[in-house]
């Protein structure tokens, strides 16, 4: 029987959460205005790093 007393879970973003969520946004706009220029070096960089690693700690943390 589940347990009626228990209050359900919430996810709590704070400034950190804020802060790393934008990070992400500006390293994928700033990936992808590079890639549309032709960059091949950095544009990719900054598409990894905004998508699999600050988006997913933007989450998380």
């Amino acid at each position: 029987m589940p347990d009626k007393s228990a209050a359900p879970a919430r996810l709590r973003f704070g400034s950190r959460n804020a802060i790393l969520l934008a990070a992400a946004l500006v390293s994928l706009v700033a990936g992808y205005v590079l890639l549309s220029k032709g960059d091949t070096t950095l544009a990719p960089i900054l598409l990894v790093t905004g998508y699999c690693v600050l988006f997913p700690l933007g989450l998380a943390l």
